[in-house]
């Protein structure tokens, strides 16, 4: 029933759910561009709809009750982002316990416009060696949804020029915002 409803609720948002289902039982998924609290939003909508057990990072300032309840029940992990690399260590230590697990960020790690995307999402992939996924929230087109699998080669600009190419068309809700496809 919940399902329905968040089918329901991007039907009268306008979206419409794109890509498939991912074919590997572990990955990251990442979304960008990343430039609003609606990303969020819809990215959640979009989870409950299609019924994606996905695991993704909030500020531990978001946990306060009741919403942290809700964070941890959608799939959401407490970060302290005073712990600098603790995130990518711990994603993959999460990674290696499970059997089957999905990790979604996004690469720019806020929602201001940043120098570049952070490596976090790169160093979780390689570490756990699992493919990542290409999340679209597309604000122009109103689309969303998981598309693309991307499997890292070990050269970073090799792998993101495929993923530059892949994210040229996609629009944010505030495309002056987003940042450029670079590790800085």
């Amino acid at each position: 029933m919940l399902a329905k409803l968040a089918r329901l609720i991007l039907r009268l948002g306008g979206w419409t759910i794109v890509g498939g289902a991912m074919d590997e039982p572990k990955a990251v998924v990442i979304a960008a561009p990343h430039t609003s609290n609606w990303d969020g939003f819809w990215a959640l909508t979009y989870k409950i709809a299609v019924g994606l057990d996905i695991h993704f990072f909030a500020k531990d300032s978001l946990f306060w009750f009741p919403l942290g309840n809700i964070l941890h029940a959608l799939g959401g992990i407490k970060l302290d982002r005073k712990q600098a690399g603790s995130a990518v260590k711990q994603a993959i230590a999460m990674f290696r316990e499970k059997d089957s697990f999905y990790f979604g960020l996004a690469p720019e790690g806020t929602r201001r416009k940043m120098p570049g995307w952070k490596t976090g999402f790169y160093r979780i992939a390689e570490g756990a060696g699992v493919p990542v996924y290409l999340g679209v929230l597309d604000f122009a087109n109103k689309r969303v949804g998981i598309d693309r699998r991307v499997d890292l080669t070990g050269d970073p600009d090799t792998d993101l020029a495929t993923i530059r190419e892949f994210y040229d068309d996609v629009l944010g809700r505030w495309p002056d915002k987003a940042s450029p496809i670079v590790f800085p």
